[in-house]
This record gives structure tokens, sequence and C-alpha cells, in this order.
């Protein structure tokens, strides 16, 4: 199941010049990127909806159980402390100006990945059974014809605050950090296109969960392909992953940054899943991730860092984002 980085390259770059469909999976650190013609796609082992393009063949949904459990364990504020306090250290030195920084969090629940899977409410959507269940709502990027565009998302609010569209745009953390990741967007899109442009700047998305409503950023950064790209899907995605609104700028130093603060292994979790149909490539960042470990499920989640957050603040986001997107869940417990 596992291809080497170059193969996954080579294979991408072949399956694209011949416009034949393929799916692939890439992980945070490329280390274990999957792809597969769409033909060979296992739906006993893989079920993704990206976007309406499925192997999700209807069926009967799972019936959800009268009362939904979803506890979650967040890391104590005490040990997400010093986290934080090493991503701040490295922004205030100058080697980084954002710093995406996530943690995992145990759950306890009586839903299986495949319900939540099937229920959730999320444009993209992926289940690699007993393995991780993955229900996003950011688009990594998307090919018509030549025009390639990405949709970074950056600054998240619950929509029951008092003015929250006003509040979340009024920000100045939140701008400086938006701003960041645009241009850190635009910089990566400009490594693979000629000409490159902002088409939409901070427009708010609504996500529905199962306790909540949320307001979420986003921007739209476009540029045109060269005629002389030729579907070399696998040299675009080596060339622009990792993702930038899931790292922070400038992306090498931030890495390194991320891996101190970070301690643990992010796996497939801000990796990228996406396809290609013949003619349209279309992507999404792995984000709102719930992962069956030895000892249980985890759910890794994450935000953005800059020198102006707060570790209150960040930390309260990081615990927000573990959620289900279920609007209609029957008396749900969580």
């Amino acid at each position: 199941m596992e291809n080497a980085a170059g193969d996954f390259t080579e294979k991408l770059n072949e399956w694209g010049k011949a416009k034949t469909p393929f799916f692939f999976l890439v992980d945070y650190q490329f280390q274990k990127p999957l792809a597969w013609k769409l033909e060979d796609v296992d739906p006993e082992e893989i079920l993704y909806n990206l976007n309406g393009f499925a192997n999700d063949l209807p069926v009967l949904r799972d019936e959800l159980p009268e009362h939904i459990r979803f506890d979650k364990h967040p890391l104590a504020f005490d040990d997400y402390q010093p986290k934080f306090d090493c991503v701040l250290r490295h922004l205030n030195a100058g080697n980084s100006f954002l710093v995406n920084l996530s943690v995992p969090t145990p759950l306890d629940t009586n839903l299986t990945l495949e319900q939540i899977f099937r229920h959730s409410e999320a444009p993209y959507r992926l289940l690699v059974r007993n393995r991780f269940v993955c229900f996003s709502p950011e688009i990594f990027v998307r090919i018509q014809g030549n025009r390639i565009a990405s949709f970074p998302m950056k600054g998240t609010i619950d929509a029951s605050v008092p003015n929250a569209e006003q509040v979340i745009l009024s920000d100045h953390k939140e701008a400086a950090e938006h701003a960041t990741i645009v241009d850190l967007i635009r910089n990566d899109i400009s490594i693979v296109a000629e000409k490159v442009w902002v088409e939409r700047y901070r427009y708010i998305d609504r996500i529905q969960t199962s306790d909540k409503t949320l307001l979420q950023v986003s921007s739209e950064i476009a540029g045109l392909l060269p005629d002389t790209f030729d579907g070399q899907y696998g040299d675009l995605l080596e060339k622009l992953l990792p993702a930038g609104s899931i790292t922070g700028a400038p992306k090498p130093r931030t890495l390194e940054v991320i891996q101190e603060a970070e301690q643990y292994n992010r796996g497939y979790y801000t990796g990228v899943m996406g396809y290609f149909d013949g003619e349209n490539f279309e992507s999404a960042v792995m984000i709102r991730f719930i992962e069956q470990q030895d000892n249980g499920l985890v759910f890794k989640s994450g935000g953005g860092i800059t020198a102006l957050s707060n570790a209150k603040s960040e930390y309260q986001e990081v615990i927000d984002k573990v959620y289900l997107p279920f609007s209609h869940a029957p008396h749900a417990v969580l």
C-alpha cells in the first residue's frame, strides 16, 4: 500500500499526462504518499466524497445511536503552555512569522469511524477503514483548465459571539495571521504558475458542528499554469507541499519549529487528499481528523500562532475544533 515519494511523483505525472483518472493521499511529511488509478480504489478499504466526487455509493445510512457520546479529553493547559511558549520564542527571535501548532486530543465516542464518515456534513470526507476519518472544510488546490486556485482558511470564531463576523474580521491578530498565509500561498502558487493574483480576500464560511456554528475566514488565490505543465501533478504536489495553511511562514524554518514544539507524529493529519477525473484536479487539506490508535481514538487539531497570540485563546481554539459536523444529531451528548 505504501509508495516511495519518487514513485508516487512519477505515477501522478504519468497518469496526469495520459489523462488517466486517479485518487491520492499524501501524509504531512511526504513519507508515505499513496496513489491509485480510480478504477483500483477498493471501497472496502477507502471511502471518499470530495465535493461530490465520490465512491461512497448510496447505502442505507447507519442509524446513529439515540444518544451520541462524544467526550473529549484535551491536553491540560499546563501541558499546552510549554508548546505555545516554544513557538513564541521562535517567533520573537524572528525564526518564523506564523506557526501552526497542533495537538492530539483523546476521544471517547459510541460512534464508529464509518458512522462519522457517512453522517459528517463537510465538503471533503475520507474514510480509511480502521485507520482514520477526515471531514475537512478546506480546499488545497483546484485546477480547471490552466487555472489553479487555493483557498486557505485562517481565523475561526463561534458564530454565537455578538457581532461575530465583525469581531473576527477586525481582530488585528487574526488579520495579521491571515495576511501572512495569503502571502505564503501566493508565493507557493507562483512556484508552479506564471501569473498569480488574489481573487477574494477574507470572506466568511459558515461551518455547522454538532453543538455550534463556527465562522471561518478564507481567501482565494489563483494563478495560470504554463503551457508546459502537461499534467505533471506529482511535480506540482512535491513543490507545494506541505500546505502553507497548516505549517506557517517562512515554511522551511517553520517546519523545524513545529517539530520541536509538537513532539508527536501528525501522520496523514494536515496532509492532502484529492483526485483527477481526467480533466479536473481537486484536493483538500486533511484537517478535522480522527485517528484510530492502539489505545483509542485521537482527534488532531491546531491553530496558527503569531507574536500577538494569547495562549489561553489559542488553547480554546484547539479544543473548539474538536467536533463532529452533524447538524441534526439526535439527542447529542457532547
